[in-house]
C-alpha cells in the first residue's frame, strides 16, 4: 500500500481543510468559509449555524461556485467583504456579485446581484438560512406575509413537508421578514429582499437544521432563467437579548458519563456489495470477526437473476454467520412476481426480516404490505414483514405507512441531499435521532429499522434529466473517496451513538467490500487515482465496527458532550466495566476530559492519522493494542487527534 498524506487520510483526497476567517459584528461572531457565513454566535451560543447562497439545477443538484476578486476590509468589530461567484456546467451559466458586511451594532447583511450569463432550467436560486435545530425546536416565531403577521412555534418533532396537487408546502407561507425567539433567550431577526422566503425542516433528510430558503416551493419548479436575466437578494440579520445557557466553544471539550439507558446496541448489519463479486476467504475472515447480525439484499423481482443473486446472498450470509435482510421490490405485476419468489423459498439462511416496497410509489402500499404477508407468512413462519419507504425519512414522514399491517417500518438515511463539506455531514448526525424519536410517534411500539445508511445517495429519486458527468468528477455518483478515510469512522461512530441512544432496532449500514463498503476488494477499485485504496485494504470505518462487535451485549451509558459537533462519545456498560468510543469530528486536536471513571488507570487505543496505515494494513495487530493512561480524581484528561476515533476501557464498577 502506498503511503497516504495526512489530508488523504482524513479524506480520500489530498485537500486541507477549507480555510475560516474569524468575524466579529460588534458582539456577533461567525466564520466566513469560502462564500458561507459560518457558526454565528452571540455570547458564545449559536444563532445561525450557515447563511449561503445555493443554485440548485434541474435535478436539485447543487452547482458549486468559482470564487474570485475577493476583496476583505475585516476590523475587530465589523467588516466588508467582496467577491464575484460563477456557476457553470453543462447546463447553465450564472454569475453574481456578493457583499457580506457586519457593524459594530451587531447588524449583517448579506447581499448578491447576478446575472442569468444564457437560458437555463433551475429549481432554486437564492439565500438559505440554516437555524440551528436545539436552538429552535419548539420555539416561538413571528413572521411579516403579503397578506399580514403569522405566529407559531416550530416544530419539536420532525414536521412533515406536506406535497399536495404537485406543491409542495412549506412549515407556513412565505415571508419577508421573520423573528425566532431561541431556547437561549436570544431573539434573532431576518428582513429579506428580491425574493420571499420559506421555512421547511431539513431534520426530514437529517441535516441538521429548519432551512429558510428562496425560491418559494409554493410556486412550483422548475423554472426557466432566460439570458440576461438578473436577480438581486439580501439577507439582514440582527440579534437581541443575552443568553441564558452556557457557551459551547470551550476550549476543553467535557464528556459525563451518566446513567443506564435501558437500552442496547441495535443490531448491525452491512448491504451486499453492488459490485457483485464474491468474497474473497480474506474477505470472510475479517468480516467475519465483526459479528454482523445480518446483511441486505435488495431484489428487485421483476429482474431475471433472482434465484442467482439469492444464492449468492445466502453464500454470503453462511460465510459471516448471520442472518438476511430481504428487502423486496415489487411492480404492479405482484401475483406473478410473488408466485416466481415463492419457488426460491424457505432459502437456506435464517431471514432476518423481509422489506416490501414497491418500485414506483414511495412509501409501502397497504394493500401491497397486505398481499405479500398473506402468501409469503406460510413459507416464512415467524418471519418480520415490514414496510416504509427505500427513500428519505422525509418520504416516510409525509406518506405514513398504516402500521397495522407491518411488523416493523423502515427508512434510509443519506447525509448530502443537500450538502457535502465535513461541517455539514457533522452537522447532520444529529438529527438522525430526532427521524426514530418521531417514526416512534407515528408508528407506536413497531421495531423502527434504518436501512441503509450510506455516505453518498444511492440514486436521485427528483431527477428528470440525466446526470451531468462533471458533477460525478469521474466517480459514480453514489461513489464519496470519504468512504475509505478517518472522517467516514468518526462520522459512522456519531452516526450509530445518535441511532442507538434513539433506540432504533436495526440498522445496515454501507456495504461489505468496495468503494461503497468498510474494506476493498481482493482485486481493487476501478479508479484508483480518484479513490484512494489499494487492494485488500482495510478502511478504518471497518473498526468502528470491529470494536462494537466485542460490545454488543452491553448496556448503553448516557454520555453527553459539551460541544457535539466537535466530539461524541458512544459509552457502553459491560461485566466487565464502562468503554467508549470518543470520534474527534473536527479537523484539529481537541483536548477533553471524561468525568465519572473509577480504579486508577484506563487502556486507551486511538486510531488516528499516525495509526491509521497499520490499522488498515494490518488490522488485527492495531486492534490489540493499546496504551495505559492515569486518572485523576475519577478523570481522565487527553488530546484527541484530528478525526480520530479513540477506544476507552476502563475494568471494574462506574
Amino acid at each position: 500500500m502506498k503511503a497516504l498524506t495526512t489530508h488523504q487520510l482524513w479524506y480520500g483526497r489530498d485537500e486541507a481543510p477549507p480555510k475560516r476567517t474569524a468575524l466579529h459584528a460588534g458582539p456577533i461572531t461567525a466564520f466566513l468559509e469560502g462564500a458561507d457565513l459560518r457558526d454565528v454566535r452571540l455570547g458564545g451560543v449559536e444563532i445561525v449555524r450557515r447563511l449561503h447562497f445555493a443554485l440548485r439545477d434541474l435535478n436539485w443538484d447543487t452547482i458549486p461556485a468559482e470564487l474570485t476578486n475577493f476583496s476583505f476590509d475585516v476590523q475587530a468589530e465589523s467588516f466588508t467583504i467582496e467577491f464575484d461567484a460563477r456557476h457553470r456546467n453543462r447546463d447553465l451559466d450564472f454569475g453574481w456579485q456578493g457583499k457580506l458586511q457586519g457593524d459594530q451594532s451587531g447588524n449583517i447583511s448579506y447581499a448578491m446581484n447576478g446575472e442569468a450569463l444564457r437560458e437555463f432550467r433551475y429549481c432554486r436560486i437564492g439565500f438559505c438560512v440554516l437555524h440551528p435545530p436545539g436552538e429552535c425546536a419548539g420555539r416561538p416565531y413571528h413572521g411579516r406575509t403579503p397578506a399580514g403577521q403569522i405566529t407559531g412555534e416550530l416544530p419539536t418533532l420532525v414536521a412533515p413537508q406536506r406535497y399536495e396537487g404537485g406543491f409542495y408546502y412549506p412549515l407556513f407561507d412565505a415571508v419577508s421578514s421573520l423573528k425566532v425567539s431561541q431556547r437561549s433567550g436570544v431573539e434573532v431577526k431576518f428582513d429579506f429582499e428580491g425574493d420571499l422566503f420559506e421555512m421547511e425542516d431539513q431534520r426530514n433528510w437529517t441535516d441538521g437544521s429548519f432551512k429558510t430558503y428562496c425560491t418559494p416551493l409554493s410556486l412550483g419548479y422548475p423554472h426557466t432563467a432566460k439570458a440576461g436575466q438578473t436577480f438581486h437578494q439580501r439577507v439582514s440579520m440582527s440579534a437581541s437579548g443575552q443568553p441564558s445557557i452556557s457557551p459551547t466553544d470551550a476550549e476543553v471539550v467535557s464528556l459525563s458519563l451518566g446513567n443506564p439507558l435501558g437500552k442496547q446496541l441495535p443490531q448491525l448489519g452491512l448491504g451486499i456489495a453492488t459490485h457483485d463479486c464474491a468474497l474473497s476467504e480474506a474477505d470472510e475472515e475479517l468480516l467475519g470477526r465483526l459479528r454482523l447480525d445480518h446483511l441486505r439484499l435488495d431484489l428487485h423481482l421483476s429482474s431475471e437473476d433472482v434465484r442467482t443473486r439469492l444464492e449468492r446472498a445466502g453464500q454470503q450470509c453462511r460465510a459471516l454467520g448471520c442472518s438476511l435482510e430481504l428487502a423486496l421490490f415489487f411492480t404492479d405485476n405482484v401475483d406473478q412476481e410473488l408466485s416466481a419468489l415463492e419457488s426460491h423459498l424457505p432459502i437456506s439462511v435464517p431471514l432476518s426480516r423481509v422489506l416490501v416496497f414497491h418500485e414506483i410509489e414511495q412509501t409501502t402500499p397497504q394493500r401491497l404490505a397486505q398481499q405479500v404477508r398473506s402468501r409469503l407468512t406460510p413459507r416464512l413462519p415467524g418471519v418480520a414483514i415490514g414496510g416504509g419507504t427505500n427513500l428519505d425519512f422525509a418520504e416516510l414522514n409525509r406518506r405514513r405507512v398504516n402500521p397495522a399491517g407491518l411488523d416493523v417500518v423502515a427508512y434510509s438515511i443519506t447525509p448530502q441531499v443537500h450538502a457535502g463539506d465535513e461541517a455539514s455531514l457533522i452537522e447532520a448526525i444529529e438529527a438522525q435521532r430526532d427521524t426514530v424519536i418521531t417514526a416512534r410517534s407515528f408508528c407506536g411500539q413497531l421495531p423502527v429499522v434504518v436501512s441503509p445508511v450510506t455516505f453518498k445517495p444511492r440514486f436521485n429519486p427528483y431527477a428528470v434529466d440525466p446526470e451531468s458527468a462533471a458533477l460525478t468528477q469521474a466517480l459514480p455518483s453514489a461513489v464519496d473517496p470519504r468512504q475509505m478515510s478517518l472522517f467516514a469512522a468518526v462520522w459512522t461512530l456519531g452516526s450509530i451513538k445518535q441511532l442507538a441512544e434513539a433506540g432504533a432496532d436495526s440498522v445496515t449500514y454501507f456495504e461489505t467490500t468496495g468503494w461503497r463498503g468498510i474494506k476493498e476488494t481482493v482485486r481493487g477499485c476501478q479508479n484508483p487515482e480518484l479513490f484512494l485504496s489499494a487492494p485488500g485494504m482495510i478502511f478504518p470505518v471497518y473498526h468502528v465496527f470491529a470494536d462494537i462487535a466485542e460490545l454488543k451485549q452491553a448496556q448503553l451509558l448516557e454520555c453527553s458532550s459539551t460541544n457535539p459537533l466537535s466530539v461524541q462519545a458512544l459509552a457502553l456498560r459491560t461485566a466487565e466495566g464502562v468503554h467508549l468510543l470518543i470520534a474527534n469530528m473536527t479537523p484539529t486536536a481537541q483536548s477533553c476530559t471524561v468525568d465519572g471513571f473509577s480504579g486508577e488507570r484506563v487502556a486507551v487505543r486511538s486510531l488516528n492519522s499516525e495509526t491509521a496505515e497499520q490499522a488498515m494494513a494490518k488490522p488485527l495487530v492495531f486492534h490489540a493494542s493499546h496504551s495505559w493512561m492515569p486518572l485523576r480524581d475519577s478523570r481522565l484528561t487527553l488530546v484527541l487527534a484530528p478525526y480520530s476515533v479513540t477506544r476507552i476501557e476502563q475494568k471494574g464498577e462506574l
